[in-house]
C-alpha cells in the first residue's frame, strides 16, 4: 500500500484528501505544520509528500528545500493557490516533482501520486551492477555477462524493487503492494511466485533467495 504524508494546514481539505486516498487504498498521515515533518520522514518510509505551499509556520518553498537536503529521492507533489510562471519556476528549481492548483480534482490527484511514485521507483539509479548482472534502469535494459536479457515490464519492476531493497527481506505482501499495487489478497500471492520464477529462469536460479516460503531477498 502506498504511504503518503499530507502536509496541509487546511484541516477540512486535508481530511477530505485523506478520506479519498483511503478509498483508493492509499494510506496517509496528516500534518498541519512543518514542526513534525522531520520526525515523520525519519521514522517512517513514505512514498510521497503532498505539500501545501501556504503553511502558517513556514513558506512551502523552504519546506521543499529542507526535504531535499535530507531526503532527496522522495517525490514532492505541491498543492497551491499560486499559479504564476515565476512561482512554477521556483518550485521546480527547488526540485518539486509536480503540482496541482487548488481547487483540484481528487481523481487527478491520485493519478499524479501514482505516476510520481512509479517514476521515482523506476529511475532511482541509471546503472546498477549486481555480480554479473547490469541493470540500466533509465532505458529498462538488463544484461547478464554482457548479453542483453529481455524482461517484461512487470519482471523489470520486480527486479528493480528487489535490487533497491538489497539486504532487506521483502514479503510477498510488500511486493504485491509496491509492484502490482494490489492489497494482500491470498489469491494474488501466487503471481509473485510465478514472476520470481521468471526472473530466476532468465537471470540465474541463485539471484533471489526464498525464506520460509513467504519472503524474498536478492543475492
Amino acid at each position: 500500500m502506498l504511504k503518503v504524508l499530507i502536509v496541509e494546514d487546511n484541516e477540512i481539505l486535508s481530511n477530505n484528501v485523506a478520506k479519498y486516498l483511503e478509498l483508493e487504498s492509499i494510506w496517509s498521515k496528516q500534518l498541519f505544520s512543518w514542526e513534525k515533518v522531520t520526525f515523520e520522514l525519519v521514522s517512517n518510509d513514505y512514498d510521497l509528500v503532498l505539500l501545501d505551499l501556504g503553511l502558517w509556520d513556514i513558506d512551502g518553498i523552504d519546506v521543499i528545500e529542507k526535504i531535499r537536503s535530507m531526503w532527496k529521492d522522495i517525490p514532492i507533489l505541491v498543492l497551491t493557490s499560486r499559479n504564476t510562471i515565476s512561482d512554477k519556476k521556483m518550485w521546480f528549481k527547488m526540485w518539486a516533482d509536480d503540482y496541482l492548483t487548488k481547487p483540484f480534482d481528487y481523481e487527478e490527484l491520485v493519478l499524479r501520486i501514482k505516476a510520481l511514485v512509479r517514476r521515482n521507483f523506476t529511475v532511482k539509479s541509471e546503472i546498477i551492477n549486481l555480480n554479473n548482472i547490469e541493470i540500466d534502469s533509465e532505458n529498462k535494459k538488463v544484461f547478464v555477462s554482457w548479453d542483453e536479457v529481455h524482461l517484461s515490464k512487470l519482471e523489470f519492476e520486480l527486479l528493480l524493487y528487489l535490487v533497491h531493497s538489497k539486504t532487506k527481506v521483502i514479503s510477498k505482501k510488500q511486493l504485491l503492494e509496491k509492484v502490482w499495487w494490489e492489497n494482500d489478497d491470498f489469491s494474488m500471492t501466487r503471481i509473485v511466485d510465478v514472476y520470481v520464477w521468471y526472473l530466476r529462469k532468465k537471470l540465474g536460479k541463485d539471484i533471489i533467495e526464498t525464506i520460509r516460503g513467504e519472503w524474498y531477498v536478492i543475492n
